[in-house]
């Protein structure tokens, strides 16, 4: 147990996908629920200086705090997760799935997962964590609703080419060496109308390190398309949102996910 209030208790969790071990903290309100579940995705931060409790957990605690089961993983390559294969971030995303899988298979059985509705599972992700759970969309049909916080694009070519920019040139250049053909098969965008979750996109329009444009894009995307997509931009809000910005985005938050996951 990493610690506990009144409203919920926070446990250290480990689970594996494809042979890796994969650690990240879970929030579990106390009560006897039932409850729905959230996986909740963190940005890129250097894999040196991240640690479990890192500035996501300020969101996955008011969802907590709101009734949901929080489930945060570290992802492959933050440690203590073991590191993998991960060209696009499609190893981040095989993660998130292979917890969704759990969430389905163990919920009714053991702690932590013993109030968990599988029926009712959300997806929120900021930034990188963003694009990750856009790509889970595409795949997986078992997720009810997914809120995506200055999201990375759904077009793989703006993102590699974004990310060269911010490393200087550090990471990325895998991807670079990927025909440009082939990023059709890779994208997210092109596989848009598979999604079936109804979608909550936010973004800040003073955010200098994710394009609003790219946020305003998968959101024309979806909406042509005929998918349930709400797109909220925040004035003057940065990348990570701060003070009556912030407030605003967990009520918007907590109101979208009380919508489609607590809703009969």
């Amino acid at each position: 147990m990493l610690g506990q209030n009144v409203f919920f208790t926070r446990y250290l969790i480990r689970y594996f996908s494809d042979g890796l071990s994969i650690y990240g903290f879970a929030n579990i309100p106390n009560d006897e629920g039932p409850h729905p579940v959230i996986i909740a995705l963190h940005g890129y931060i250097d894999p040196a200086l991240y640690y479990t409790l890192d500035y996501t957990t300020h969101y996955a605690d008011a969802l907590a705090n709101a009734g949901y089961i929080v489930l945060h993983p570290n992802l492959r390559g933050y440690a203590p997760s073991d590191d993998g294969d991960n060209l696009f971030r499609v190893g981040m995303a095989i993660d998130v799935l292979n917890l969704i899988g759990i969430v389905k298979t163990q919920s009714g059985g053991d702690d932590p997962l013993r109030t968990a509705i599988p029926e009712r599972i959300g997806l929120w992700g900021h930034s990188m964590g963003g694009g990750i759970s856009t790509r889970v969309l595409t795949i997986s049909d078992s997720v009810q609703a997914a809120v995506l916080y200055g999201s990375m694009s759904g077009d793989e070519q703006k993102n590699y080419e974004a990310i060269r920019v911010w490393s200087g040139n550090a990471r990325g250049l895998a991807e670079l060496e990927v025909p440009t053909d082939a990023l059709a098969r890779i994208s997210a965008m092109y596989f848009f109308n598979h999604i079936t979750s109804a979608v909550s996109i936010h973004h800040g329009t003073a955010d200098t390190l994710v394009p609003l444009d790219w946020s305003v894009q998968t959101c024309e995307q979806l909406q042509a398309l005929g998918k349930n997509v709400e797109c909220i931009y925040y004035e003057n809000m940065p990348h990570t949102f701060y003070g009556a910005g912030d407030e605003e985005f967990i009520q918007n938050t907590i109101r979208f996910f009380n919508q489609y996951l607590f809703a009969p």
